[in-house]
C-alpha cells in the first residue's frame, strides 16, 4: 500500500472547507483511491498548515494514475490558485 499525504496552507484559510470539500470528493470519481481523507487544521497555530490530505493506494502505479486523472487535475488547479505553500509525501504503508 501507498500512503501520499499533503499539506496545504492557503492565502486564505477560510477557503479551507471548499478545498477539503473538494478533495473529498475526489473518492467517488477516482477509482484508484482506496481511501482518502481531508481535514481542516483545528489548532490555527503560527506553524499549523490549513489543511491536510491523506489518500491510500493499492500500489505506486495507482498513485501515479491518480496524478494525471482529470478530476484530481481540476481540483489540483483550482488548489494552486489558492494555495501559499504545499508539502507532500509518499511511503509505503
Amino acid at each position: 500500500m501507498i500512503t501520499h499525504v499533503v499539506l496545504f496552507k492557503l492565502k486564505n484559510p477560510s477557503d479551507s472547507k471548499k478545498v477539503a470539500d473538494m478533495l473529498r470528493a475526489l473518492k467517488k470519481t477516482v477509482p484508484v483511491i482506496r481511501s482518502l481523507e481531508a481535514g481542516e487544521d483545528i489548532l490555527r497555530a503560527q506553524r499549523s498548515y490549513d489543511l491536510a490530505l491523506t489518500v491510500k493506494f493499492d500500489s505506486l502505479e495507482d498513485l501515479e494514475k491518480y496524478q494525471v486523472h482529470p478530476e484530481h487535475k481540476l481540483v489540483a488547479d483550482y488548489i494552486a490558485g489558492v494555495r501559499e505553500s504545499v508539502i507532500t509525501v509518499d511511503y509505503e504503508s
